[in-house]
């Protein structure tokens, strides 16, 4: 029996020409049912699918994102170390989310690491060059220089949250500040009146957003402020621990944690276990993201769970449509959009 391939005249791969004269129909009409034009009847669209089919075409997408001035390729570019990326549950979740949005269409997902100041020089390189149609940047901090990179070479881009209140780039975020309130006022609800919390990285938006939520709702409920009750992390699990032999040090009272993540709740509760508190009898405790870390741990963690796989596929949408904007840069920033989504507290046996 003869290959699909063998059917075209030429005796090689089949041609969109080979596909129109097979279809009874112009160049431009096949090229606009493969594309997926509505401006095709569906009597067209059938005779062309079955010519494609019968010849075993596959669209040359290569040609036709070079006709576009297009790669088909969208960078996800986290300035973080991969040790970190592959530890913490949050950039994984993104990733999904991101792959699940991408699934349908005919992009190229590439995955960068940028955490130095080479590899940010080898990323400006690359993408000078235009092998990519846009940037999804992850875990962004105060001060990078890679959003900023991105304007200067007119990518466009999407960013996990803004680096400030007045973030020009468009941005997906959940409510930082709402869930950390959620967290702090169900911990007043149970009775404590002691309740510590450690932040996450605070050269991190989203990070200050939590901390402002904690304080806000100690404040509207009457409690008294108390920097004691505070201690730096670096959403890590080992930052978790440290920060809280620091916190029992200072005060051995305290009766709640708000932690920034889960994976520095996972590290605060072995800190709690070694000083021989029980959880929650002794000290209840919160973290941040309902990742799988809150569903396993003993007892099993009550977290603020934001829909970071939402997030990735929100970032996608709004991203591609930046691609398809062919406007100038200029005329497109009004444009620029900061999405943030509801978050909901996940009440488990810790707390």
């Amino acid at each position: 029996m003869a290959s699909h391939g063998a059917r075209s005249r030429s005796g090689g791969r089949p041609t969109l020409e080979e596909v129109a004269v097979r279809a009874g129909v112009g160049r431009g009409t096949v090229s606009r049912v493969i594309n997926g034009s509505p401006r095709v009847s569906d009597a067209t669209r059938a005779a062309v699918e079955a010519a494609v089919a019968e010849l075993g075409y596959v669209p040359n997408t290569a040609a036709r994102a070079l006709a576009a001035n297009r790669t088909d390729a969208i960078a996800l570019v986290v300035p973080e170390p991969e040790t970190r990326f592959f530890a913490e549950p949050y950039f994984s979740d993104m990733l999904r989310g991101v792959g699940a949005a991408l699934s349908d269409t005919q992009m190229q997902l590439l995955l960068i690491f940028a955490g130095s100041a080479r590899e940010r020089q080898r990323l400006a390189d690359y993408l000078a060059a235009h092998r990519v149609d846009g940037v999804l940047l992850v875990s962004v901090h105060a001060h990078d220089p890679l959003p900023d990179m991105l304007a200067q070479l007119e990518i466009p881009a999407v960013i996990s949250g803004p680096r400030s209140a007045a973030e020009t780039l468009t941005s997906v975020d959940s409510d930082n500040y709402g869930g950390a309130r959620q967290a702090v006022e169900h911990l007043i609800g149970r009775g404590r009146h002691r309740i510590a919390h450690i932040t996450g990285r605070l050269d991190v938006y989203g990070a200050q957003r939590r901390t402002d939520g904690y304080r806000d709702a100690l404040r509207d409920a009457g409690h008294p402020e108390d920097d004691l009750l505070i201690e730096s992390g670096d959403f890590s699990e080992e930052g978790g621990r440290r920060a809280m032999a620091a916190l029992l040090e200072r005060r051995p009272d305290l009766d709640a944690v708000f932690a920034a993540s889960d994976v520095t709740a996972a590290g605060a509760r072995h800190a709690l276990r070694e000083a021989g508190r029980r959880i929650p009898d002794d000290v209840a405790l919160v973290g941040y993201d309902d990742s799988a870390i809150a569903r396993h741990m003993d007892p099993p963690l009550t977290s603020v769970r934001q829909p970071i796989e939402e997030m990735g596929r929100r970032m996608i949408d709004l991203l591609l449509a930046e691609v398809a904007d062919r406007r100038p840069p200029a005329s497109r920033e009004l444009d620029r959009r900061q999405v943030v989504l509801a978050t909901e507290l996940v009440a488990r046996a810790s707390s």
